[in-house]
């Protein structure tokens, strides 16, 4: 074993005995805290925060019929309750223990939704309290938590005396169980959202008054430290700022309410993560695939920009976050700069380092296969992969190492990424009006001894992209033997492809019938299946272009991504260099015999040692919104 694999093999030896004895101490603590007696006398509820998430007619016709859906399964109650019922899977059992869906009975006549949502509630506090190991996991009971205290109108008025005392003393209990194990939560979004609850419960609750100050600390320090200075979080999940920021608004409304000033660690971080949240999003209005980003919540994400003051063009460069975002022309690229995250907070994240996304104005061009909305354990090994990436991949190998082990992925509930590239350098150039980019990883240099680097540059007119991927061996040493490559670029799934005759290029039809031309010059390339898991009703087949080679013998691929016309007529494979007559395509569009000859602009040369990321110039933050 290899001195790097014994130390990952200690770090990770000394996080699990940590992650176990917090599990233990955890399970102890609550199963004795939620048995102790609570006496909730003079104990009311003073505020109610409002709940920024959609609240859907459907679903509440099929909670009053006796069904109930959660990702993605569906279990008919018949006459039982939910809570008694053999749950179809453990995310369907987290859904409904975390009571999120009770926000959905508002939509429907007041008086029967508040009975209908009393009487789930009071089943709970029969059946389950906390008889349930879901329902004691730190993340539900904080789901849970601020899901009763956003939807307390709903469950306490015209109640009964009897009712609301028992209502208060779970809360009250639930509250005390979740501060006395905050330490459980997974790291990230699960632990910052706990802290979240505990603040809640301080401001709603008159009785956890005396928290305010404790919690309000806990929380600075949490957002501190999760929230990075330019707006991303430590997970490097898009999609984790549209979660918290859901949460968050409300939080700082509810200060207001209590004429408590909002602390400004709060303030700040909200101001920060706002302008990410269109840093990340496509002409379509979807949010790039990174990092375990599944299927773009537009409603939420509507909701939560119109708290927006500033409005203005996003920022190009996230140095603290890994990323990158250029732009010309109504093309968009999008691309993964950044190391893995800490192991604490890598369960969910990707080995998609150097991969990108590519949208020209409403179109999705090019994507990562991102995750869906269900099911997201049974693909989440597959989507984690770097082959589910537009980036390269060596010998079928991801570029980071995942661990995986039953007793880990119960423990710290996911697979943490153990090791990955450890130096991604970015240098970002202006040319003439065109932005290049020059980016390189060395995730697969302890494995394989190879450097990876790409460069891209698009045009100033965002109708061109030039490619570049170079493989250099480390310490000028040779190419190892196990050499074979794969450059992916998957396809959306609204795109079509269709091969040139001559295997080189590849012709992409967009749904509004502009073409955009593929062009790998000497290299051949292929087409081949791909599926595209972040689809708003599950997974899609769509395709991916594939270059093969071996890098000892090709070290450098060059290609083009081009937009030609708005028409198939016409389209021609330029040479490197140089022009080239049209070629007829495989789905045989006719030739123009009278095709102009264009100029071939050279693609970027890679640079064998690229520039650290500079820092980030300050942005201004804007003014906070109330809610």
């Amino acid at each position: 074993m290899s001195r790097v694999s014994v130390t990952e093999q200690a770090k990770l030896s000394l996080f699990l005995a940590r992650a176990i004895l917090r599990a233990l101490l955890g399970q102890f603590a609550a199963f004795w805290i939620y048995r102790l007696p609570v006496s909730g006398k003079n104990d009311r509820l003073v505020i109610a925060p409002q709940d920024l998430r959609t609240a859907d007619a459907t679903q509440a016709a099929e909670i009053h019929s006796g069904r109930f859906v959660f990702a993605g399964k569906v279990a008919v109650c018949d006459g039982r309750s939910p809570f008694e019922i053999s749950p179809p899977s453990e995310e369907w059992a987290i859904g409904l223990h975390g009571f999120s869906w009770l926000r959905h009975l508002r939509t429907s006549d007041p008086a029967i939704s508040r009975a209908r949502a009393r009487a789930l509630v009071s089943e709970w506090l029969k059946k389950v309290r906390a008889g349930n190991p879901i329902s004691r996991r730190s993340d539900v009971v904080a789901r849970r938590i601020i899901s009763w205290l956003t939807q307390a109108p709903l469950l306490v008025d015209d109640s009964d005396v009897r009712f609301y005392r028992r209502f208060i003393r779970s809360l009250t209990r639930q509250v005390r169980g979740l501060r006395v194990t905050l330490a459980g939560p997974r790291d990230g979004v699960p632990r910052l959202q706990a802290v979240i609850a505990l603040v809640y419960a301080s401001l709603c609750m008159q009785g956890q008054s005396r928290y305010i100050e404790s919690s309000t600390k806990q929380l600075a320090e949490e957002l501190d430290r999760q929230i990075l200075p330019d707006g991303g979080h430590i997970g490097r999940n898009p999609g984790s700022l549209i979660e918290l920021l859901v949460d968050l608004l409300p939080l700082r409304q509810a200060f207001s309410s209590r004429n408590i000033p909002p602390p400004p660690s709060l303030l700040n971080a909200i101001d920060r993560m706002m302008p990410m949240l269109r840093f990340f999003r496509h002409g379509d209005g979807n949010f790039a695939l990174f990092n375990g980003m599944g299927p773009t919540p537009t409603d939420l994400l509507t909701t939560v920009l119109a708290y927006d003051d500033a409005r203005g063009t996003p920022v190009s460069n996230a140095p603290h976050s890994g990323y990158q975002r250029v732009e010309a022309g109504g093309t968009l690229i999008l691309m993964d700069t950044g190391r893995p995250p800490q192991l604490a907070a890598s369960q969910e994240a990707h080995a998609g380092c150097l991969s990108f996304e590519l949208s020209h104005r409403n179109f999705r061009i090019l994507v990562n296969c991102g995750l869906p909305g269900t099911s997201r354990e049974h693909w989440r090994p597959m989507a984690r992969s770097t082959a589910a990436h537009s980036t390269v991949t060596f010998n079928d190998i991801s570029s980071c190492r995942f661990m995986e082990s039953r007793l880990i992925r119960r423990v710290m509930r996911g697979t943490p990424i153990v090791s990955g590239p450890r130096q991604v350098t970015v240098n970002r150039d202006e040319d003439s009006g065109a932005t290049v980019l020059r980016v390189s990883h060395d995730g697969y240099v302890d494995q394989f001894g190879i450097l990876h680097q790409r460069a891209m540059m698009l045009s100033a007119d965002g109708k061109r992209v030039d490619g570049e991927e170079l493989f250099t061996a480390m310490h000028g040493e040779a190419l190892a033997s196990q050499d074979q490559f794969a450059v992916r670029f998957h396809l959306h799934p609204m795109i079509k492809a269709n091969r040139l005759s001559d295997s080189h290029g590849a012709m992409l039809l967009l749904p509004n019938k502009d073409v955009w031309t593929f062009n790998a010059y000497e290299d051949r390339i292929d087409i081949e299946e791909s599926v595209y898991l972040a689809g708003n009703e599950g997974p899609r087949r769509t395709t991916q272009i594939v270059i093969h080679g071996r890098a000892r013998k090709v070290a450098r691929i060059q290609w083009t991504l081009s937009l030609t016309a708005a028409s198939p007529v016409g389209l021609a494979r330029r040479g490197r260099g140089e022009a080239a007559p049209s070629e007829k395509s495989e789905a045989k569009v006719e030739q123009k015999s009278d095709a102009k000859k264009a100029e071939q602009k050279p693609a970027p040369k890679v640079e064998q040692k690229a520039e650290p990321v500079g820092e980030r110039t300050s942005q201004p933050k804007p003014e906070p919104k109330k809610v």
